[in-house]
């Protein structure tokens, strides 16, 4: 299992080839949803994580860049992983972790 930026190759994990350009990514770094559908930091929820990166540029809040994430290769992945454990939305997450 995967975190994103091990699939998706963004460069902003610690220490990545992009962090001097765009900064670390907020999926990568300690928070609360630590081990959300077994990622490491955020890494397999970053759908939910302001700030993370997608199709080179950095988006929104989990709102407004949901439509575009549920399209997502990343997230379909997780989510065909995951099954029935999958979650989705930040509310799930914190009731479940």
């Amino acid at each position: 299992m995967k975190n994103c930026w091990e699939l998706m190759k963004c460069g902003r994990e610690l220490n990545g080839a992009k962090v001097h350009e765009l900064g670390v990514c907020p999926a990568a770094l300690p928070s609360e949803f630590d081990g959300v559908n077994n990622g490491a930091t955020g890494g397999r929820f970053c759908w939910a994580i302001s700030g993370t990166l997608c199709e080179d540029k950095v988006d929104g809040n989990f709102a407004q860049k949901f439509e575009s994430c549920f399209k997502c290769a990343f997230f379909k992945y997780v989510q065909d992983q995951e099954e029935r454990s999958f979650c989705v939305t930040p509310e799930q997450a914190r009731k479940k972790y």
